[in-house]
């Protein structure tokens, strides 16, 4: 969808066809060379933001694109919910998702069935019978055709615009040890009946013409389809922060047209519109309350744990949710204007904004295989040029392309990843993928949310202060039976800790709501009040100096203090507030010991934020923050040169958290933040974070030390290719012992522990 401003247009194109993270930046590299062109592409959404002159016409861009090899289009608008349910036209998210995994499932499928005996075979000489090796190539061939079609398609399309990259290693490899293969079979002596490789680990010069390489070209194909397989399953979710937030908005809504209530899908709803809001509904857009009072949940937009009371004038915000009275709203702003719709771009922007992590084996192959390809090159020349004879030369320049593609390589970051994450999942750490673990090694600044993070995210009776000769089980059981009657969350807040307290509470015998002041009613034969310390000024009653005092306390830390009073006296004052969690304190400890500055960040007022934060040991501070102040706060420290992590759980911290460098998002929190975030901390556990830290960081070592031995090993081998002295057996044994190097070393992550026994 294009959207125009003065002189210049917007779009965001769909491309397909990116393999890797290098096709992002050389889709970019072309795009940002036309004139008037601004690019930026994102691998992992499969995107490109393209800001243009509104001269050029959007076909130019999707030209330029196709032109570099990819294919381009401009996204069709989604569907309202509900929509496409007319005869069951069109594929859910769902259905389409799988619908793009299908061939390359196939495709594995496929190449683990007919690779497994095939590597059986070349390895163990107990299953080499007569003719083993023509059976080789009956099971082969699929797998280096069929199923690594992919890699071939994907070095072509290098190749044309002088590019290399991992496809192109393993798409020239696999070709020739399979091509190496079949002149062996047919025009050499492997196809001889009764053939077979021994385990003959000796360095001598050969011919080439009795050695086969069909479980090297199998199995570097399954392997690396494999981790290109689960790879593609987890990119499919890299929208789904942004469809989460959508979804948080009331579907339907209560019209007031001409006197009558008419109830209309949201999306129709236009400025001017007056709407009604239920007790226990969703405000379905931002607008002003033209009738009634309520007190409105809007913690999970700005961090706020105290709801707040809005009435007649006040702004109210869409998506949040009506915990009082009934409202009825005139809409200020529908659609892409509202705050909800807002914090969807901010969302996407950042997502946007991010670098392309580019892959470290892409990183390595862009070096390693033009050298490979001129060392082939130079070893053929080189033995053509001493005499050796042409199949000679040929044998040590294929050798040399053979052992340079090796089987461990692809078993390097899929194996780690999938032992890691899987320790993880067990600990309550869900890990999205291999970039994120690049970027906690590097992070050095973690940024925590207040509300849901470091405390409950409720409100919670935290202390009772009574006047003298008052008992506190009187006032739990009078002040909580009259609460339990009110749907406020902070009476809800006194009800349940009372109830806690002293057990179940007494039914009032008279209950009315006070709005915007609290209670009355009667209790026990007793007249009780129950809120502001103004509703018992309306009754001419008074606190006592000791109750003033400690009132004062808790509003100078931020908490609520509400006043309890019976019979023509002022007898308590409660504490309400957002409770810390009881792990907190010893989560920021882990942190601080893992390197990281905690700094709190929060949409709740500056009082309440110093008090948590001096509770839980944080020594700075960002309050009363809307989320895109949050964003830019991350931004702020990033351009300081901080490499940040936020942990948050609210729609308001959705947009920071795919800002930071790494976004852990608490597994307790709205679906929005856990899908921005690169973490995912299942037990709602602060401590977690700290786990999930360190598990990244020792699987990101695991994946470094399994890519370096996978290139090690056949680094190695590559001067005996290159002279001439590569026995078959040799590589044959280096690749296996590479690879169950790699395996073995990625399965010591399973003895990772979290550093509280509670977890294990």
């Amino acid at each position: 969808m294009t959207t125009t401003t003065p002189g210049t247009a917007q779009v965001e194109l769909a491309i397909g066809g990116m393999t890797c993270a290098s096709c992002a930046a050389r889709i970019e590299k072309k795009l940002n060379r036309m004139d008037g062109v601004e690019a930026t592409v994102n691998y992992a959404t499969e995107k490109a933001k393209v800001t243009f002159s509104a001269d050029i016409p959007v076909d130019d861009l999707i030209a330029t694109v196709e032109a570099t090899g990819y294919t381009a289009k401009e996204p069709q608008p989604e569907r309202p919910a509900g929509a496409g349910g007319d005869g069951g036209e069109g594929l859910s998210e769902e259905e389409e998702a799988d619908a793009e995994l299908r061939p390359l499932r196939q495709r594995l499928t496929t190449a683990v069935w007919l690779t497994v005996p095939v590597i059986a075979m070349a390895m163990v000489p107990l299953f080499q019978i007569d003719y083993w090796q023509w059976l080789s190539l009956t099971l082969a061939a699929p797998v280096v055709t069929y199923a690594a079609w992919p890699f071939h398609k994907a070095a072509w399309t290098n190749l044309k615009h002088g590019a290399a990259t991992m496809d192109t290693l393993i798409s020239v490899g696999t070709i020739a040890a399979f091509l190496w293969s079949l002149w062996a079979l047919f025009l050499g002596t492997a196809g001889t009946p009764g053939m077979t490789h021994p385990f003959e680990f000796t360095i001598a010069r050969t011919d080439g013409a009795g050695n086969i390489y069909l479980e090297a070209a199998a199995g570097v194909t399954t392997f690396i389809l494999a981790g290109r397989y689960f790879e593609a399953r987890s990119k499919r979710k890299a929208g789904a922060a942004l469809k989460a937030l959508m979804q948080l908005g009331a579907k339907e809504v209560t019209v007031l047209r001409d006197g009558r209530e008419v109830t209309v899908p949201t999306a129709e709803l236009q400025v001017g519109d007056r709407f009604l809001v239920r007790p226990g509904e969703k405000i379905a857009t931002d607008g002003t309350v033209v009738e009634g009072s309520s007190a409105v949940d809007a913690s999970m937009l700005t961090g706020e744990s105290v709801p707040v009371e809005v009435g007649v004038g006040d702004s109210v915000t869409g998506a949040t949710l009506n915990a009082g009275g009934r409202l009825v709203v005139e809409a200020t702003r529908v659609g892409a204007d509202t705050q909800l719709a807002r914090m969807a771009k901010l969302v996407e922007d950042a997502q946007n904004g991010k670098a392309a992590a580019q892959r470290l084996a892409d990183k390595i192959s862009a070096v390693f295989v033009p050298v490979v390809i001129a060392l082939a090159l130079g070893t053929l020349g080189f033995w053509l040029g001493s005499g050796a004879g042409l199949t000679a030369a040929f044998t040590a320049a294929v050798a040399v392309l053979i052992i340079a593609c090796p089987c461990a390589l692809g078993l390097a970051t899929p194996t780690a990843l999938m032992v890691g994450t899987g320790r993880g999942a067990q600990l309550g750490i869900l890990i999205k993928g291999p970039e994120v673990l690049e970027t906690t090694r590097k992070v050095d600044t973690i940024v925590l949310d207040k509300t849901g993070t470091v405390t409950t995210g409720r409100m919670t009776l935290i202390k009772v202060h009574t006047a003298d000769g008052t008992d506190e089980t009187d006032v739990l059981r009078l002040a909580g039976a009259l609460e339990h009657s009110s749907e406020h969350p902070i009476a809800q807040a006194v009800a349940t800790g009372a109830a806690n307290k002293v057990g179940t509470l007494p039914t009032p015998e008279d209950f009315a709501n006070i709005p915007g002041l609290g209670v009355q009613g009667i209790v026990e034969g007793h007249a009780v009040l129950v809120g502001r310390e103004k509703l018992l000024e309306e009754w001419a009653m008074e606190l006592p100096a000791g109750l003033k005092e400690a009132k004062a306390t808790a509003e100078k830390a931020g908490k609520t203090a509400i006043a309890v009073a019976w019979d023509g006296k002022a007898r308590a004052v409660l504490e309400v507030a957002d409770a810390i969690k009881e792990t907190s304190t010893e989560a920021i400890r882990r942190l601080r010991a893992l390197g990281l500055t905690p700094i709190l960040l929060t949409g709740d007022n500056q009082a309440v934020a110093e008090s948590v934060a001096a509770e839980v040991g944080i020594d700075q501070v960002f309050a009363e923050v809307m989320p895109q102040d949050k964003v830019d706060v991350v931004k702020r420290l990033q351009a300081e040169g901080r490499s940040v992590a936020m942990v948050g759980d609210g729609v308001n911290d959705a947009a920071a958290l795919a800002q930071a460098d790494l976004g852990l998002a608490m597994g307790t929190g709205t679906d929005a933040a856990i899908e921005a975030g690169d973490l995912t901390l299942v037990r709602g556990d602060l401590r977690a974070a700290a786990d999930a830290i360190r598990l990244s960081r020792k699987t990101l070592g695991t994946i470094r030390s399994n890519l370096f031995w996978a290139f090690a090993y056949n680094v190695a081998a590559l001067p005996l290719a290159a002279a001439g002295l590569l026995n078959p057996m040799i590589a044959g044994a280096a690749m296996a012992f590479s690879s169950v190097f790699v395996v073995g070393n990625s399965l010591r992550l399973r003895g990772f522990q979290a550093a509280d026994n509670s977890a294990k």
